[in-house]
């Protein structure tokens, strides 16, 4: 089962890196989308990720038991007025290709293992970043109106992550949220001490919601919202 990408591909994304890092740091810098940002601290079980089902494949699995400092629960939620779209077209859609909505020029989705144009438990994805690593990636999860992943070994970070969307009234809410420790005390450096890796990642998963936007045919109904929690190691 292939864990890496082939070299053709990897060379093509690789080539991409100075113009996505240019890019990124430009719309990070000049970024203007109203956002709520809130974080807490909150105890540790409280923050941990939902079990892997039993269908999903737990061999390499980067589990927050893995990781190293804090534990971080972060939920990054856009709610859409006049959708055109159920919250089941747009889970379908964007787990066809998840590309049709990540920024691309900073994070590309690349499907190793699974039929392309759907997504089903135990495919896997390499993430693809602007900067000289990868993020593997298998789906532990799919429902009509969510899909969730789990870190394998190499990822920067050791958790989950969830994609859903669903009806509020009238309006139409998409929510990612995650549940990651770094995955070695290096990554911790850069994301918690340095927070640039948390800043690269905040930026990443809000310019996905901006584009969950404009897939689903409405309008941003009030502010962006990203809520951190976060938990000490016991």
């Amino acid at each position: 089962m292939p864990r890496r990408l082939a070299l053709s591909r990897r060379l093509t994304t690789a080539a991409g890196w100075p113009t996505g890092v240019a890019l990124t740091s430009f719309r990070y810098l000049w970024r203007t989308t109203p956002m709520t940002r809130h974080e807490c601290a909150a105890p540790w079980d409280e923050l941990l990720p939902p079990p892997l089902p039993h269908a999903a494949g737990h061999d390499e699995v980067q589990a927050p038991r893995h990781g190293a400092g804090p534990l971080f629960h972060r939920r990054y939620a856009v709610t859409i007025a006049g959708a055109q779209m159920t919250p089941e077209q747009v889970i379908r859609r964007v787990a066809r290709d998840v590309d049709c909505v990540a920024p691309t020029e900073f994070a590309s989705f690349q499907k190793v293992q699974g039929d392309e144009g759907r997504m089903a438990t135990n495919d896997e994805y390499v993430v693809r970043m602007a900067a000289p690593w990868d993020g593997p990636v298998r789906v532990v999860d799919t429902t009509p109106t969510s899909f969730r992943l789990a870190t394998l070994d190499g990822h920067l970070e050791a958790g989950q992550i969830e994609f859903r969307a669903y009806r509020q009234g009238d309006l139409l809410r998409f929510e990612i949220e995650s549940w990651a420790r770094s995955a070695t005390r290096t990554v911790h450096a850069l994301y918690d001490v340095l927070r640039m890796a948390k800043e690269s990642q905040t930026h990443m998963w809000v310019s996905m919601l901006e584009r969950i936007v404009g897939l689903a045919g409405g309008r941003r109904h009030g502010r962006l919202e990203v809520l951190t929690r976060r938990a000490e190691a016991p």
